[in-house]
């Protein structure tokens, strides 16, 4: 199938959104406690905090700011052939979560306290030949 045309779909679903076009960024999914306000990712039926046993799903944002990230200097488990590596990093975002996540770029491109923007990367394609996505930080131009 034209990579251009497949299907997206998650690796694994409740996690991210998938545009339904160029326009539109994804975003992540996680949940608010509706007693003291805590966010999470990912989504959770219980707070974390309060222990509260009632939250609300809410879009995340889609950019961020490195808290720490490392580079691990090997390919990607399942990923493409022909990387040599990948930066993951702890993301700060905007509503309070802190989530891992794998970065997009060299060992150089990145610095603790830069803003990064999350994308849809293919990591292979299903049998029925959709395109198998998961979410990744890259530096924001």
């Amino acid at each position: 199938m034209n990579t251009a045309t497949a299907k997206k779909v998650p690796i694994e679903a409740g996690f991210f959104t998938i545009p339904e076009s160029e326009k539109q960024s994804p975003q992540l999914l996680g949940s608010k406690c509706t007693q003291c306000g805590e966010v999470f990712f990912p989504r959770r039926p219980v707070c974390a905090k309060c222990l509260h046993r009632e939250t609300a799903d809410v879009l995340l944002s889609a950019t961020g700011t490195i808290y720490s990230y490392t580079y691990v200097h090997f390919a990607l488990f399942g990923g493409k052939r022909e990387s040599k590596g990948y930066g993951v990093g702890q993301i700060d975002l905007p509503e309070g979560p802190r989530v891992q996540s794998i970065l997009m770029g060299g060992p150089k491109d990145f610095k603790i306290g830069m803003t990064v923007t999350m994308e849809l990367e293919t990591l292979k394609q299903n049998k029925d030949g959709d395109d198998v996505v998961i979410f990744r930080f890259r530096p924001t131009a």
